[in-house]
């Protein structure tokens, strides 16, 4: 009996799989990075300026906070929101698309926090027999 993984890598071979356009690489490669992911854990607290999410990321430069802010709009995780005020002001959230994609996130982090000791264990056993 196959598993769902070996059916679904069989169905995306019929499609004629191209692992250069997987879209889960896709999706990986780019909120793996340093920051995207972080961000993304941020603005699960609710809106907020850039600034706000400046203070909430310690050591982020501004530089990368603003691209990483700019992917994730043009992927459709993020929505910035121009305010009529002045000075003019610019606010970040989710899109419904981001909600939820920082949920499967955040499942990702649990299991880390759960996993991480045994990992640490295996990696440093791994080393001694090296």
């Amino acid at each position: 009996m196959r598993n769902t993984t070996d059916g679904r890598l069989e169905a995306w071979r019929i499609q004629g799989f191209d692992p250069a356009n997987c879209p889960v690489r896709q999706v990986l490669d780019h909120v793996s990075a340093k920051w995207p992911t972080l961000v993304l854990m941020e603005l699960g607290n609710g809106p907020q300026r850039f600034n706000a999410l400046f203070r909430g990321l310690p050591d982020i430069s501004k530089r990368m906070l603003a691209q990483s802010l700019r992917d994730l709009e043009r992927d459709g995780l993020v929505r910035r929101e121009v305010h009529d005020t002045k000075p003019p002001g610019v606010s970040y959230s989710l899109t419904p698309m981001g909600q939820s994609f920082l949920a499967r996130i955040l499942t990702l982090v649990d299991w880390a926090d759960e996993h991480m000791p045994a990992i640490l264990v295996a990696r440093e056993a791994f080393g001694a027999e090296a």
